[in-house]
């Protein structure tokens, strides 16, 4: 297992296959095994040089159990930690979710760093996690067990590696992680980078769309029949989108 550390606090990453490099974050209660799990992995590593790492409070990254250390500057900063430990100057990035609002705060702080920015399920606006709290509420309060029992009931029966995953999960600092997210939209218009937004069509994806927009180099596309969870599990939907738009910003920036 390989740590780069931000401030004191470790964050796990992982790296696989050749090629340009591309850093995938995950979403919320999550880890970096889950972009293994639907398929980015086997998909992508033949082409580029995966880092793919565990967002702090997730996976095999430190849990600090203070509000404070979930600043969006300090989740920035743990991405450029683990660049800086590889030694990769740029990079792609691909997140979803929680990872494309970390997306946001990359073109903020830190976007000499990203050749281009691929964020899915999120748009810059302020969010109340309130939701996201209540549902992590029930594997603080009631136990795992209860938590991927309720996941189960509402998503269909899980995999045996990922549902042991999520039993080991510590769902009382995931309920501190779960902050409610400031407004990004001031960033947006110096976003200057590639960008591909996408979102599935029951996920309210008009406000991603709106986004793309006001991006100077910037593309949308919507995945039909498919809500928030449907738009990152089925990777053979979202694969196509990713891999034409990381071929054409390469062949774009070789040609320079």
């Amino acid at each position: 297992m390989s740590y780069a550390e931000n401030e004191g606090v470790r964050i796990h990453y992982e790296t696989e296959g050749e090629g340009p490099p591309l850093v995938l974050q995950h979403w919320s209660a999550a880890t970096l095994e889950n972009w293994y799990d639907f398929g980015y992995v086997a998909a992508l590593k033949s082409e580029y040089r995966l880092i793919l790492l565990d967002a702090r409070g997730h996976g095999g990254s430190d849990k600090p159990r203070t509000p404070e250390a979930y600043k969006l500057e300090q989740r920035v900063g743990d991405i450029v930690a683990v660049l800086d430990d590889l030694g990769v100057a740029t990079a792609h990035y691909f997140g979803y979710s929680m990872g494309g609002w970390i997306g946001f705060g990359l073109a903020r702080y830190a976007p000499e760093r990203f050749r281009s920015l691929i964020i899915g399920g999120a748009n810059p606006s302020a969010i109340e996690m309130d939701g996201l709290r209540e549902f992590l509420r029930v594997g603080v309060d009631k136990g795992p067990e209860a938590f991927v029992a309720m996941w189960e009931e509402e998503n269909g029966a899980l995999p045996a590696a990922l549902r042991e995953r999520m039993l080991a999960y510590d769902y009382e600092t995931l309920l501190v992680v779960a902050q409610d997210r400031e407004s990004l939209e001031a960033v947006v218009p110096t976003m200057s980078m590639p960008c591909l937004l996408y979102a599935g069509e029951l996920d309210e994806p008009e406000p991603v769309e709106e986004c793309a927009r006001q991006i100077a180099h910037a593309t949308f596309f919507r995945l039909p029949g498919l809500d928030h969870g449907g738009a990152v599990i089925r990777s053979d939907e979202v694969l196509p989108h990713v891999r034409r738009f990381l071929a054409e910003v390469d062949q774009q920036a070789g040609a320079v």
